[in-house]
């Protein structure tokens, strides 16, 4: 079973795509902060992670130059709630990047095609 490390610091989010994954057969760990998500990537191991760009203290893409410094083979999908970070030099660095939405079939979609299928 694959696992996907989801993180984002606004609750309702982490447990939509918790659920929302789960479902699709994913095993699911949450981590609502960047220092909580550097934390469990030794002891969770993940084969992916989802992770929000904008965060209080240490945001996503100091996060994701972190991840990819300790592990580069992890795919790094980055969600934010802002469309203008596509232009941030920063985060072309992940493997993909969405714009939040309620609707998370792109989220299902670029998850499964990161992963080779499931």
């Amino acid at each position: 079973m694959k696992r996907i490390l989801v993180v984002d610091d606004e609750e309702n989010i982490r447990e939509l795509y918790r659920d929302e994954l789960a479902e699709e057969g994913y095993r699911i760990e949450l981590a609502e902060n960047g220092p909580d998500a550097l934390s469990k990537l030794d002891s969770f191991g993940p084969d992916l992670v989802t992770l929000d760009v904008m965060m209080p203290g240490m945001d996503g893409i100091e996060v994701l130059r972190r991840i990819r410094e300790k592990d580069p083979s992890i795919p790094v999908l980055l969600l934010t709630a802002f469309g203008e970070f596509r232009q941030d030099f920063n985060t072309w660095a992940s493997d993909a990047y969405i714009v939040k939405s309620a609707d998370v079939s792109e989220l299902k979609q670029i998850v499964k095609k990161l992963l080779g299928g499931k």
